[in-house]
């Protein structure tokens, strides 16, 4: 397929063409054509993160928004960013598996995406994914990270706005984490509000929105599983939504443009680095496995041979 003609297919919503496009990107083999060709009809899709510590429930939450949506019969795209398995490269725990009932849902695409070890809770080809789903008409994409805790904050640079999980029983830890998950949430939600210690969850968060000047991110308390409060919830989210379609959204947009071209840069500039490097590590690697030359020396001799490009 061209990529001429897999981009036309994009832009009339193929689902197999997204699928397909996706695909690509992840493999590094998508052109810059095909970009080109999709690029003039971007900007249109709500972008929105959901991250926070493994074990929250983020999946569970994700499947009652898209349930919230398309309510609305609106068009959601997910991209859920799993580990990565060391053995074949791909998504791990594939959380399509928690959104199993919205899977025959032509209006809804969900797709798992190993995180092949980038950094920050994303996968490299996630702002390309993104692209691509707006592309095919997709009104609101979500990304849920890798769930990889105080870290896990490369999703603010990228969404347009944030929803920060937490659940009972993390208590201090809320504290700790001031200077990661703790300042990025534009929303943060309890989930698992049934089980003891939501309460003081919220108190606890609460506290620690009040020392964040010039913000006040809503604190809400929900159950995923359960249904309650997820309506509150879906409310902030909308108001975000429209803040992201009105003059005022501007920053929110130029954000997630910046964000996503140095997501792209940075995948660039390290797949362009690995197939540069090939060669000239296997032979200072023969060097030090014959003692002529330290780790330190042949870590050095690489970087600097980089440094010419």
């Amino acid at each position: 397929m061209g990529n001429d003609t897999l981009a036309g297919r994009v832009l009339n919503g193929d689902r197999r063409a997204v699928a397909r496009a996706i695909t690509l990107v992840e493999n590094g083999e998508v052109s810059t054509g095909f970009l080109d060709g999709i690029g003039k009809n971007l900007g249109r899709a709500f972008v929105l993160g959901l991250t926070g510590p493994p074990g929250t429930g983020k999946s569970t939450l994700v499947d009652r928004i898209i349930a919230e949506y398309r309510k609305r019969k609106m068009k959601v795209g997910v991209i859920a960013v799993d580990p990565t398995s060391p053995i074949t490269g791909g998504a791990l725990l594939g959380d399509r598996v928690r959104m199993v009932r919205h899977t025959l849902d032509s209006g809804v695409f969900i797709r798992s995406m190993a995180s092949r070890g980038w950094s920050g809770g994303l996968s490299g080809a996630v702002s390309e994914a993104i692209q691509i789903l707006d592309a095919a008409g997709t009104e609101v994409v979500i990304i849920e990270t890798v769930g990889i805790g105080q870290s896990d904050i490369e999703v603010m640079k990228i969404a347009h706005a944030v929803i920060v999980v937490t659940m009972p029983g993390l208590g201090d830890d809320v504290q700790v984490s001031k200077a990661g998950l703790m300042e990025i949430g534009d929303i943060y939600a309890v989930n698992k509000s049934d089980l003891p210690g939501a309460e003081t969850m919220v108190i606890n968060l609460l506290s620690v929105v009040r020392d964040m000047k010039g913000r006040a991110p809503p604190v809400l308390k929900v159950s995923a599983l359960k249904g309650d409060g997820v309506d509150l919830l879906f409310d902030a989210v909308e108001a975000l939504r429209a803040r992201f379609h009105s003059p005022a959204g501007s920053e929110m947009r130029l954000r997630s443009v910046r964000g996503m071209i140095t997501e792209l840069a940075k995948k660039n500039l390290l797949s362009d680095l690995e197939a540069r490097s090939s060669t000239k590590s296997t032979e200072l690697a023969a060097r030090v496995v014959d003692h002529s030359m330290t780790f330190e020396q042949a870590a050095e001799l690489l970087a600097e041979s980089q440094r010419k490009y």
